[in-house]
């Protein structure tokens, strides 16, 4: 595969070279993003509306709080602070499936018990670390 990559970055290569390019409708000119052309119109107004007013689906936050945490985890040396966001990560994902609607490869129940077992052993985890803390 990357042998037919390498073919047609020269092709293109060798077609900018010659010009080919040049004088392409829309040259110069910011990319277009907001084509929903498959998009219903009522839908299609009705998340202009919103994005115009500055909201943001929960769906999003969530995405955006996820892959903070994940940043944070990756950054984290404390195993304490690790399993917090590993916790909180577990929660924000069982609510982006609650958004999503969609029946998952683990039953609901399952999860509310691990989510809770998390929580049980966090806070056994910080009773633990006070204790530690005021035996020094």
């Amino acid at each position: 595969m990357k042998l037919l990559d390498a073919l047609v970055e020269q092709r293109i290569s060798a077609a900018a070279a010659r010009g080919e390019f040049d004088n392409l409708p829309g040259a110069g000119e910011p990319l277009e993003f907001d084509d929903d052309a498959l998009v219903p119109d009522e839908v299609r107004v009705a998340n202009r509306i919103m994005k115009n007013a500055g909201f943001v689906p929960p769906a999003v936050e969530h995405l955006r709080a996820l892959r903070d945490l994940q940043h944070e985890a990756g950054s984290t040396g404390d195993p304490a602070s690790s399993r917090k966001l590993q916790a909180k990560m577990l929660a924000l994902d069982m609510a982006l499936e609650s958004l999503r609607g969609s029946s998952t490869v683990v039953p609901l129940e399952y999860r509310r018990r691990i989510a809770e077992r998390l929580s049980e052993r966090l806070s056994e985890n910080e009773r633990n670390a006070g204790f530690e803390a005021t035996a020094k």
